[in-house]
C-alpha cells in the first residue's frame, strides 16, 4: 500500500469501477471512501456543512461521534472514515498511512485518533 494517499478534489469521481477495483487496489478502498464522501456532500448538504464546521458526523465507518465519552478517553477512528469525511468536507484526499491523526469534534469535544490500526491491533500490542 502507498504510504501517502493524495488526490485533488478537482479530479472527477471515477465511474464504472467493479467492487474489486474499488476495494482491492493498493489504496485498500480509501480513494473510493473519499469519492463517496464527495457524493454524500451533494446528497446531504446539511451533513456536509456540519462536517465542514469540524463535527465528526456519523458515517458508515468508525470515527463519528454522537456524544463525548464519559471517561474522557480518546476514541479510535479508521482511515476509511477520515477519507469519507475529507470528501464530505470537499477537501483533497490527504492521508499519511504511517501517521496517526488526532481530531477533536467541534460539537462534542470528543477526541478521535485516526489510524491504520484497528481495535484488534491495539489489543494485540
Amino acid at each position: 500500500m502507498a504510504t501517502h494517499l493524495r488526490r485533488s478534489v478537482i479530479e472527477p469521481i471515477r465511474e464504472g469501477l467493479t467492487w474489486s477495483e474499488r476495494w482491492k487496489g493498493s489504496d485498500k478502498g480509501l480513494i473510493w471512501c473519499w469519492e463517496r464522501g464527495r457524493q454524500k456532500r451533494v446528497e446531504d448538504p446539511e451533513l456536509a456543512l456540519r462536517a465542514k464546521r469540524g463535527e465528526l458526523v456519523i458515517l458508515a465507518w468508525m470515527g463519528g461521534v454522537e456524544k463525548k465519552l464519559k471517561d474522557n478517553k480518546k476514541k479510535l477512528g479508521t482511515f476509511n472514515y477520515l477519507a469519507t469525511w475529507q470528501g464530505l468536507r470537499s477537501e483533497d484526499l490527504n492521508i499519511k498511512l504511517e501517521d496517526e491523526l488526532l481530531i477533536t469534534c467541534t460539537k462534542t469535544g470528543q477526541e478521535v485518533i485516526f489510524s491504520s490500526k484497528t481495535p484488534v491491533d491495539e489489543d494485540e500490542g
